[in-house]
């Protein structure tokens, strides 16, 4: 069986339809694939349509502010993406007068752009002969080969590369690496993959073992670690709230309540001991009060987060002190975004 022939002929009949693919514009296709880094289509579309709307170009993408791209991008997660997508759009405009480069050798030069993307711009949009490796496309080819070797380790990513390089068309590449990913993500699924509508299952060495769920093979990670998050939502009686902005980490240039983290989770004595009062007016055991008695739990690839929200009522506001009101214009963590969907400040 020709493989690459196989996944092509199927895309042509069962290809999703996705606005990103009515042309073979790199703008479009780079936002999608930026949108689509560890997330579902289903979740990331949504936030596609939000951001071609607004930015419906390059050049108007990058004439905007990080943080209207960070609150358009709220809920998303790896919010360096999100930051990463404003720098290229600006260096694309300032520094190659809005034209993508062609090649992957080029597009990988730009910030935010790793192996997969430039892989799937210089193969979708301009032709060139490069073969896309996301976890559908591990999944498919693993099973199909019967290939033992670890997904998740630096070999095993370097011999995967070059196995589906050497499996890539000569034509229609871009095709054939929207077909592959469709592929795993129609039919060839992680848990339940549907091989009785599989074209390929005669061939498939895994569906010949009847063991599937074997492949791809992972070797096993360090469990993440489980962290403490206090958070001090300080009141005052003009309805102004204390928010700091995140310098560094993950969550860099978003915002947040004052903070307190712990490996064990605090009791209210423990957290009115902590030397972060030291900055904030005296306040009793008797005013601090826990907004939700079970944490929220918030899990991320390296650590799982379990969140508390301590409201304080403090007299006056400080420097980092914002209107309620206007609490929906700054971007936020997802986890205080949970918070502030059940929070009603009258109540308090």
């Amino acid at each position: 069986m020709n493989f690459a022939r196989a996944i092509l002929n199927w895309y042509m009949v069962n290809k999703r339809d996705l606005p990103w693919r009515n042309s073979n514009d790199p703008y479009s296709v780079w936002l999608s694939e930026i949108i689509l880094q560890q997330t579902r289509i289903t979740q990331g579309l949504p936030y596609y349509l939000k951001f071609i709307n607004k930015y419906p170009t390059i050049n108007s993408l990058a004439k905007a502010n990080e943080n209207d791209i960070l609150i358009l991008w709220q809920g998303l997660g790896y919010y360096s993406r999100a930051r990463n997508l404003l720098k290229t759009a600006k260096f694309i405009v300032d520094e190659r007068n809005g034209k993508f480069p062609r090649t992957y050798i080029e597009l990988i030069k730009l910030k935010g752009i790793g192996e997969y993307t430039a892989s799937a711009i210089s193969s979708i949009c301009f032709n060139e002969r490069r073969a896309v490796l996301d976890g559908n496309v591990y999944r498919v080819i693993a099973r199909f080969y019967g290939i033992d070797v670890p997904v998740n380790n630096h070999l095993g990513k370097k011999f995967y590369m070059d196995y589906a390089q050497k499996l890539a068309p000569k034509k229609s590449c871009g095709d054939y690496n929207q077909g592959i990913m469709d592929f795993g993500s129609l039919i060839c699924k992680p848990k339940v993959p549907l091989c009785d509508k599989c074209m390929l299952a005669k061939d498939c060495i895994a569906s010949k073992m009847k063991n599937v769920n074997y492949f791809p093979v992972r070797l096993k990670n360090n469990a993440p670690k489980i962290t403490h998050f206090n958070y001090l939502v300080l009141l005052d009686s003009d309805h102004m709230i204390c928010m700091d902005k995140i310098k560094n980490g993950i969550w860099k240039n978003l915002f947040q309540f004052p903070m307190i983290e712990s490996k064990k989770e605090l009791n209210k004595t423990q957290v009115l001991s902590n030397e972060i009062f030291k900055s904030i007016a005296p306040i009793s055991n008797s005013d601090i009060r826990l907004f939700n008695s079970r944490p929220i739990i918030h899990k991320l690839s390296h650590k799982t987060i379990y969140a508390k929200f301590w409201i304080l009522p403090v007299d006056g506001s400080n420097s980092n002190s914002i209107k309620f009101s206007d609490v929906n214009k700054y971007p936020v963590p997802r986890l205080i975004e949970k918070f502030l969907d059940k929070f009603n400040y009258k109540h308090f």
